[in-house]
Formats: structure tokens, C-alpha cells, sequence
């Protein structure tokens, strides 16, 4: 079994990068088309969609995005759709929104450039990529090391099993720390509000 020519097809590096992003404010068809030339080798089959329009409709009536101006899209409105777009397959929309709540607030305010930040979210996943590549490389071996004395047309299978097993185990992990971070997020404008 050859797990990396199965994971070769993730594109796990693909990332909407700041230079791909207009620097002109855009309408909503555009977006969607933006995001589905940059993510459509990332969906599953090819009834998925990347973006649509309730999707964009529901993040704005959901307050994941600072208002909207004469229903054009900023720059900064896009890399929030790209935050989003990666946060909501492991958190509900409502963890979203609360996550991203004091960004909306501080690129509203002026108080935050949002493309640095965004930049360091580039550089922070460049490193997740490898970092996986890393542990699928020791995940394998240690399958292999479980699976060693089986017929070898078992054994193909089974490996996929457990590799499965393993792979939904983490992004459990990672899921459940992703939440308890959200739950214990505070942002000091909100003690400002409620004090």
C-alpha cells in the first residue's frame, strides 16, 4: 500500500495566497469563482461545492464578516471567507463566528491588518503540511509494525484500516482542542462590554 500516492491528491498546500487575491473589491460571483478555481482540486467529487452563494449569505447574516459594502467584497472579506472555508469542516459555524469575532471588530476598527495576520496563517500551515507528512511517515511505520505477520493481501487492507482508525482519531483530538480553545476564547472588548 502506497499511502503517499493516495494522500498525493489532498493538495494540502493548496492555500489561497495573498498575491492570488484582487486588490479591487469584488461581487459575490466572483468570489465563488475565485475560491472554485483556487479549491476545486480539494473537493471530494465533483458534486461538492466550494462556495456558494447562501454559504457567503449565511456567513455575513451570521456576522463571520464585517458588513458588507454595496454588496462588493474587500480584499479583507476574502481572507476571512478563506478562514472560514478552513475552520468549517472541523468547527460549527457558531464557533466560527465566535472565533472570529474580535478579527471582524478590529479590521472594522482599523485596529488590525488583516493580510499580515493572514500571512502568518500562510506560514503556520506551510509548517502544518509538513508536520503531517512527518507523521504519516511515523503512522505507517507503526502500522506496519502492528500488522507485520498477516498475509500480505490482508495485510494491505487492514493497514488501510487502522490508518483510518488512527487518521480519525487525531482529527478527533484536534477537533475537541480546537472547541475547548473556542469555549475558553476571551476577547478583551468583550469584558469592556460587559463590564
Amino acid at each position: 500500500m502506497d499511502i503517499y500516492k493516495q494522500l498525493e491528491d489532498l493538495t494540502l498546500s493548496n492555500q489561497l495566497s495573498l498575491e492570488e487575491i484582487p486588490n479591487i473589491d469584488l461581487y459575490m460571483d466572483q468570489v465563488i469563482q475565485l475560491f472554485e478555481s483556487k479549491f476545486s482540486s480539494s473537493k471530494r467529487n465533483d458534486d461538492e461545492k466550494v462556495l456558494t452563494k447562501t454559504m457567503i449569505n449565511n456567513y455575513a447574516k451570521g456576522k463571520l464578516l464585517f458588513p458588507i459594502k454595496n454588496k462588493k467584497y474587500s480584499k479583507d472579506h476574502i481572507l476571512l471567507i478563506a478562514m472560514i472555508y478552513q475552520m468549517k469542516s472541523a468547527l460549527s459555524i457558531s464557533d466560527v463566528g465566535k472565533t472570529l469575532k474580535g478579527i471582524n471588530h478590529q479590521v472594522s476598527e482599523g485596529d488590525i491588518q488583516l493580510e499580515e495576520f493572514y500571512g502568518s496563517y500562510l506560514r503556520l500551515m506551510e509548517k502544518n503540511v509538513e508536520l503531517f507528512e512527518e507523521f504519516i511517515s511515523s503512522q505507517q511505520n507503526s502500522v506496519g509494525e502492528e500488522i507485520n505477520n498477516k498475509e500480505v493481501s490482508e495485510a494491505d487492507y487492514l493497514q488501510q484500516v487502522l490508518l483510518i482508525l488512527s487518521f480519525t482519531g487525531m482529527s478527533n483530538f484536534f477537533r475537541k482542542a480546537a472547541e475547548k480553545m473556542v469555549d475558553n476564547l476571551v476577547w478583551k472588548e468583550e469584558n469592556k462590554d460587559e463590564a
